[in-house]
């Protein structure tokens, strides 16, 4: 196979991630797969980096004709077999420029983010007709296509996003590198999040739960792992101030971006993922991967990660007080974490792991390939 994957966005967040790794989890197979890219974008460089070959094209709205016509003449020149997007406005690039090369290669989407708008007028229903199957990352995310574009549910496959589970491995790395580097003693308990500076992902509800839990266990301490958004360094200096405000002090510490998150999570006592509504929660099961002992809101793609009483604690999506109390029983409760850890560790093996799943993506290539031969 040779394979064209897709990710025309300027951020970086989950998605972005997840298309790095899911090319390089295909050429470690030796599958040769190039990845289109948004030029000058946190992607591109990262994969360049990462000895992906990436081909830049300047189009991340709806209708480039320019852009249309050079990746028209880029699938005429490479003869890819199939192509891959994982976010769903590159349709509007991939899509006129299959038709222009005059090539029936099979083309998947993966769904990563929810929409609001429904698309199942006459030009989504052009674009979506192109479509071989699309890939839904949770049960949330495949309800969300069925209810919103116009593709036949027969099309639509569950298929989660995953992490190495050999690099997020709690057996690979001692707790005491990150809680020297923050100057926290082996005896203090550490509880941290790890998300983007951007709105709704819990932030608020993360730092007024700790304002609660620092008055009742003196010996917490609490860390946010993470850089805004592009645009959003207001936001991220309005969570900061909420932490001034809250008289939070030096128990709270913003650690900004790591690309050490192994390291980060064996530090940790207690993940928190307070998002209001993940497609997923990548985050969350690198957590679990890690052994640690977790609460998580009640939400959307978390219902299909995190089991409530056996990997780790729900408490009401948005409710800071429900958080803190969820919290505290972990705090108070050594076995029940201990418990929670391995549970956790094994659920993200046996059903998040990235080698499973990426075979089974490939099978899914292999039979669509198939039925075009």
């Amino acid at each position: 196979m040779k394979i064209l994957y897709s990710c025309l966005s300027r951020s970086w967040g989950g998605m972005e991630m997840f298309t790095v790794t899911a090319v390089k989890q295909l050429l470690q197979r030796n599958i040769e797969t190039h990845l289109l890219c948004y030029p000058g974008s946190k992607i591109e460089e990262t994969a360049n980096s990462g000895g992906i070959k990436t081909f830049p094209l300047k189009s991340e709205g709806y209708f480039h004709p320019l852009e249309i016509r050079r990746l028209s003449s880029l699938i005429k020149k490479e003869k890819y077999d199939l192509f891959h997007t994982q976010a769903s406005k590159d349709l509007w690039t991939l899509v006129p420029a299959l038709k222009i090369s005059h090539s029936n290669a099979p083309l998947f989407l993966t769904k990563q983010v929810g929409s609001f708008i429904v698309k199942k007028d006459f030009f989504h229903k052009a674009i979506y007709s192109r479509v071989t199957a699309a890939f839904a990352i949770s049960s949330i995310i495949k309800k969300n296509l069925i209810e919103t574009t116009p593709l036949d549910e027969s099309k639509i496959l569950l298929l989660h996003n995953g992490v190495d589970t050999s690099i997020f491995d709690p057996g690979k790395y001692s707790p005491d590198k990150f809680r020297r580097e923050l100057k926290i003693s082996g005896e203090e308990l550490l509880i941290g999040m790890i998300a983007r500076l951007t709105p709704g992902k819990g932030h608020e509800e993360f730092l007024n739960a700790a304002k609660i839990i620092s008055e009742k266990f003196q010996d917490a301490r609490f860390v946010i792992v993470g850089e805004p958004s592009r645009g959003e360094n207001a936001y991220a200096e309005g969570i900061k101030k909420l932490s001034a405000d809250l008289e939070l002090g030096e128990r709270v510490i913003f650690t900004g971006y790591r690309s050490d998150v192994p390291q980060v999570l064996a530090g940790l006592n207690i993940f928190v993922f307070p998002s209001h509504s993940e497609a997923f929660g990548i985050a969350l099961v690198e957590a679990m991967a890690m052994g640690k002992a977790i609460t998580c809101s009640k939400a959307d793609g978390t219902l299909d990660i995190c089991i409530d009483k056996e990997t780790g604690l729900f408490f009401e999506n948005g409710n800071y007080k429900d958080l803190s109390e969820k919290l505290e029983i972990l705090i108070k409760n050594k076995n029940l974490r201990e418990r929670f850890s391995l549970n956790a560790r094994k659920r993200a093996v046996e059903k998040f792991d990235i080698n499973i799943l990426t075979e089974r993506v490939i099978e899914y290539y292999k039979k669509f390939l198939v039925v075009k031969a």
